[in-house]
């Protein structure tokens, strides 16, 4: 039987091979720490948007005209609230969106024209289309109970919300946060007022 030559390398094949392998080893550690990274950003971007700022998609009409069926908006998880902010807060198994009107301790009325008295203040609402009483079936004035909420929608008529007893006010543990960027579609990107 015949045998194969061994082949002879000489130091530039020695050094070939060496920085093919080099090569070869800093590729491996780059898509590692690229993938650690991607998966650490990640991680991050859904701690964030789940516990500091929630990012929701609007669905139905009870906000118009201040936000539209299929925009994405950012909320911040927030203690203090201010009268007027829009709130998003949970529903059963659902995340509704509504403007805070009055606090803990507030008389609210809601008169058959649909103005709103806040204490005995008439609420000015640039950000409603039309006024109207809407689906109310409190007594008015009504007080709203202490920890808790009223919340109604721009769009009157239409909206289920505080002033309709199945839903009522809303407890400060049921809320999301403070709606306060639209960030889709791009034509409305922004702060929201």
């Amino acid at each position: 039987m015949r045998k194969k030559p061994i082949k002879s390398f000489d130091a530039q094949d020695v050094e070939k091979e060496l920085h093919r392998e080099q090569y070869k080893n800093r590729y491996k550690r780059t898509l590692k720490s690229t993938f650690f990274a991607l998966l650490t950003a990640a991680a991050a971007a859904i701690l964030i948007a789940t516990l500091w700022l929630p990012v929701l998609q609007i669905f139905g009409s009870s906000m118009v005209p201040t936000l539209q069926e299929g925009q994405i908006v950012v909320s911040i998880k927030t203690e203090s609230l201010e009268p007027g902010d829009i709130v998003a807060f949970y529903y059963g198994n659902k995340v509704l969106v509504k403007r805070y009107i009055a606090g803990a301790g507030s008389f609210v009325d809601i008169k058959a024209d649909g103005t709103v008295f806040v204490d005995g203040v008439p609420l000015e609402e640039p950000y409603i289309k039309e006024k109207a009483l809407g689906n109310c079936d409190l007594s008015m004035p009504y007080q709203v109970p202490e920890g808790t909420y009223f919340l109604i929608g721009d769009e009157r008529e239409n909206s289920i919300d505080s002033r309709h007893s199945s839903v009522g006010c809303i407890s400060a543990d049921r809320i999301v946060g403070k709606i306060v960027y639209r960030v889709w579609p791009f034509e409305v990107f922004g702060v929201i007022n």
